[in-house]
């Protein structure tokens, strides 16, 4: 699949016109014109690491995955998400489905607090993985995106094969 989004003038304006926003029902992706499914893995934490992400657009599917030597399971997480973001080529409605918690909640949550602190958490620390939340958050940006927190490992499809690909990202740094 090329995940470059919708067809050109599928979201297109009338010019002068405040583009369209195209929200999507909470729980619902049938509007979405991207679904992705993101997973990190890690042997040893810190230890080598992957991270993989299936991308589902207009019935195609996309699988990309990667890994380092040395990381942490939610740097991977994180990795997945950007990684995924960052292979669109023009602005989508997309439904981001991930396993992580540290992630989901990081980006509808607490990344509000940390930008408004200077990347330090509430009680003035350093944001973990700040390089990262960064780079996440440039990539929300571009696009129109609803998240979905789903249990790993419990025969999600979408999950199970991010999670597959996490695991390639690993098994690939021995190769």
């Amino acid at each position: 699949m090329s995940a470059e989004g919708p067809p050109r003038g599928a979201n297109s304006t009338p010019r002068g016109a405040a583009p369209r926003r195209t929200p999507q029902a909470r729980g619902d992706h049938s509007r979405a014109a991207v679904v992705i499914y993101t997973d990190g893995a890690c042997k040893g934490n810190p230890g080598p690491g992957g991270w993989g992400a299936v991308l589902q657009y207009n019935g195609r599917v996309r699988e990309i995955f990667g890994g380092e030597a040395h990381t942490t399971n939610n740097r991977m997480e994180l990795t997945a998400v950007i990684q995924a973001l960052e292979t669109l080529k023009r602005r989508c409605v997309v439904a981001v489905y991930t396993d992580s918690q540290y992630v989901k909640n990081g980006i509808q949550t607490w990344i509000h607090v940390w930008k408004r602190n200077g990347w330090k958490t509430a009680d003035r620390k350093p944001v973990k993985n700040a390089d990262l939340w960064q780079q996440l958050d440039l990539a929300v940006a571009q696009h129109d995106i609803e998240w979905h927190w789903v249990k790993g490992h419990a025969a999600t499809p979408g999950n199970v094969r991010a999670d597959e690909l996490a695991n390639l990202g690993v098994d690939s740094l021995s190769l």
